[in-house]
């Protein structure tokens, strides 16, 4: 099925998507609490990551279930396939791309699947925790 829109209405229409979900900000709510200080959707940083700590060079991402393409819940269309199959490939590759990107520029990246925040946000924020302490460990015992 083509698309009903131009590409500049359908570009237009796409800007219009908020940058947060409601899935980060209860994410970001939890390491909040927890006395992380961090800035949210960095557009100054490539792939503007969903949380960011630059004293650290850390960059934390929040990926969906359905458009990062999760081994355990993905679940593909059946209608306009050749679509979907293009579209889920570039963002797997885009997400490896930028991943790679902050790990050759000596960055600590970290993703955290949908499905971990919907299953134990405590659990989760506690890995993510562990993950930033490890970081700044390291950091400091490089001084």
């Amino acid at each position: 099925m083509a698309d009903i829109m131009s590409k500049e209405q359908r570009s237009k229409t796409m800007s219009k998507i908020k940058a947060k979900s409601k899935l980060e900000d209860m994410f970001a709510s939890a390491l909040w609490r927890k006395g992380l200080r961090f800035r949210r959707n960095v557009r100054s940083l490539k792939g503007t990551p969903d949380i960011a700590i630059k004293k650290y060079k850390i960059v934390i991402f929040v990926d969906s279930c359905f458009w990062h393409v999760c081994p355990e819940h993905f679940k593909r269309p059946k209608s306009n396939e050749e679509f979907w199959d293009k579209k889920f490939k570039r963002n797997v590759e885009r997400d490896s791309e930028i991943s790679d990107y902050y790990s050759s520029m000596n960055w600590h990246v970290k993703r955290v699947w949908e499905h971990e925040i919907r299953g134990n946000i405590d659990k989760a924020v506690q890995n993510t925790m562990e993950f930033i302490n490890a970081v700044k460990s390291q950091e400091n015992n490089s001084i």
